[in-house]
């Protein structure tokens, strides 16, 4: 089952904030900590309270097997942007021991059905160039590149 996240579920989806910034930390231990996390309890909480940031869980038994966190983004009266509102997704995780259970997919699916209930106009997210299997991932849903971050390590 896939519904918006409560304060009872935040133990679960903190669990799975260690193991996606696990999967960020060995692949970039140059950037990230190992064993920290995205968000404290205390920031689950709040975004959980703000509209504009809705989480949403896949739950199975009450146990947290998946999680996408999002922003409503809106862009209105720029001078060089059009009046557009999108859906970003800032994370997306499944439990390890769920992978390969379509989990991913529902989520997904469920978060561009949320997005055309609220009339965005597209779903926007970011992947770390490392993270191979989440890139393929979101092409495998017909998501393609917007822009490209480049750094250069000095």
């Amino acid at each position: 089952m896939i519904r918006k996240a409560t304060e009872q579920d935040i133990e679960g989806i903190i669990s799975l904030l260690y193991q996606v910034h696990a999967v960020h930390s060995n692949g970039r231990p140059d950037i990230f900590i190992p064993g920290g996390i995205k968000y404290t309890e205390e920031e689950v909480k709040a975004i959980l309270k703000n509209e504009s940031t809705p989480v949403f869980v896949f739950v199975n038994e009450d146990a947290v097997l998946g999680y996408a966190f999002c922003e409503i983004k809106v862009t209105e009266g720029d001078t060089s942007l059009m009046d557009r509102k999108t859906l970003y997704i800032d994370d997306l995780c499944v439990d390890k021991n769920a992978r390969g259970q379509h989990v991913g997919t529902a989520l997904y699916d469920f978060v561009v059905s949320f997005a055309k209930e609220i009339s965005c106009d597209s779903i926007t997210l970011n992947v770390w160039e490392f993270n191979e299997s989440a890139k393929i991932f979101y092409e495998k849903r017909g998501l393609k590149p917007l822009k490209t971050v480049m750094e250069q390590v000095l």
